[in-house]
């Protein structure tokens, strides 16, 4: 009869645990307060039927930009790329010169990876949407990662979408 009810006891606490532990299961999924601001950076409708066009207009450009196609699906509607460029700002070398006098050695960023994912889904309204995301991975000079950021360059995502317009505009005048 003792040890039924020591089952029961850690049975209790343990459920209780688990419970206690378990009181916000989505905390980390709540939206921030600029979601809508975001999305509407990364997002345009384009007025055409044909996503395989769009897709392949979009990779385009974003070769054109330096970027390296990695997944291509069609079928999905999704293309990620990527590339990688120097992540050095000329105030973090003045740094690490003084620190150096002093006999100190600093981390300084070196590497940014640069990550572009499009998604496209046909829009209620007739076309199609586009969403890019520009993401970057920052890596100091002590090859750790620094800095993960979505970039939210208003210029960037006009330039994008601005340049994808047109070439979905050439590709339908198949010029």
């Amino acid at each position: 009869m003792h040890s039924f009810s020591l089952k029961k006891s850690i049975l209790f606490l343990s459920t209780s645990i688990l419970l206690a532990s378990c009181a916000s299961p989505f905390g980390g999924l709540k939206l921030g307060e600029d979601f809508l601001k975001e999305r509407q950076i990364q997002i345009r409708k384009f007025d055409t039927e044909d996503e395989a066009a769009l897709l392949s207009a979009s990779s385009a450009v974003l070769q054109d930009m330096g970027f390296n196609l990695e997944e291509s699906e069609t079928k999905l509607g999704v293309i990620s790329a990527s590339k990688s460029r120097s992540a050095v700002e000329p105030w973090q070398v003045g740094v690490k010169i003084f620190y150096a006098l002093l006999l100190t050695n600093i981390p300084i960023d070196q590497t940014q990876h640069i990550k572009v994912s499009l998604v496209t889904s046909k829009s209620s309204s007739g076309g199609f949407l586009l969403r890019s995301t520009f993401q970057r991975t920052v890596v100091n000079d002590q090859q750790r990662e620094v800095r993960w950021e979505t970039i939210l360059d208003k210029e960037l995502y006009n330039g994008f979408f601005d340049k994808v317009s047109k070439s979905v505009f050439l590709e339908a005048q198949e010029i």
